[in-house]
């Protein structure tokens, strides 16, 4: 069998050193590893790069580079389509960050899934979502605008869109149809992910309805980084 390569010799060690490490933690540079070690600085950054495709690490541009650990995010009609409860059952801290909310006329496909004329007005949320510190989602949120006219205020004032629908509009958001890709981002998409337009990430197309009424209450596109998540879909019947 052919000797392993010395960067990946250093990509092992560096593994095992990283493995009880939490997510976030800072990994060191490639000027470290390469001092350390005694190789060259492209030995050094062959090594992160056999670790960032093992999906261990993360490099963040400007930052560094930093542990990584990717969590199981399920979906399921029997749990809240919720983001931030998503992840805290998969063992991870959430945060979504709101890039902007905006009134749009509802067209087309959209129109229809939320069952609105085409034509009125709904609320659109443009957010990032964070795992453990990390950037991991950027979603596009629709909203009818009758629900909660004062979205604006709510999502500044509480991160989870979910629990915003419960406590102030009183409907139990229930995540009705879902479909889930693989595919290059847009530009737009790739920008909002700091992620690069040539590597694919998961697509999260959804629709929830209060589980009471049947109202649509939410539609929303979540593209997602494969280094952040493994997406787990659970078949487990219709959702009334």
């Amino acid at each position: 069998m052919a000797k392993k390569s010395r960067y990946a010799e250093i990509a092992d060690v560096l593994a095992a050193e990283i493995a009880d490490q939490p997510a976030g933690a800072r990994v060191s540079s490639e000027h470290e590893i390469a001092a350390r070690f005694a190789v060259s600085r492209a030995a050094a950054r062959a090594a992160v790069q056999e670790l960032e495709g093992r999906l261990l690490v993360r490099r963040v541009r400007g930052a560094g580079t930093f542990v990584n650990r990717r969590i199981d995010y399920v979906l399921s009609q029997r749990k809240a389509p919720s983001m931030h409860q998503t992840v805290r059952e998969a063992g991870g801290t959430p945060r979504t960050v709101v890039c902007d909310v905006r009134r749009v006329a509802l067209r087309g496909e959209l129109a229809a899934r939320l069952e609105q004329p085409e034509g009125s007005e709904a609320h659109l949320l443009v957010r990032q979502s964070y795992i453990d510190g990390l950037l991991s989602g950027w979603a596009q949120e629709w909203i009818p605008l009758d629900l909660l006219p004062e979205l604006d205020a709510a999502v500044h004032a509480v991160e989870s869109l979910d629990s915003i629908l419960r406590q102030m509009c009183g409907v139990s958001p229930v995540r009705a149809w879902c479909r889930v890709s693989y595919s290059l981002p847009t530009p737009e998409v790739a920008v909002g992910l700091e992620s690069d337009h040539t590597r694919p990430v998961w697509l999260i197309e959804s629709l929830s309805r209060d589980g009471d009424t049947g109202r649509p209450v939410m539609c929303s596109s979540t593209w997602s980084r494969p280094d952040s998540t493994r997406i787990i879909v659970e078949l487990d019947g219709p959702w009334k």
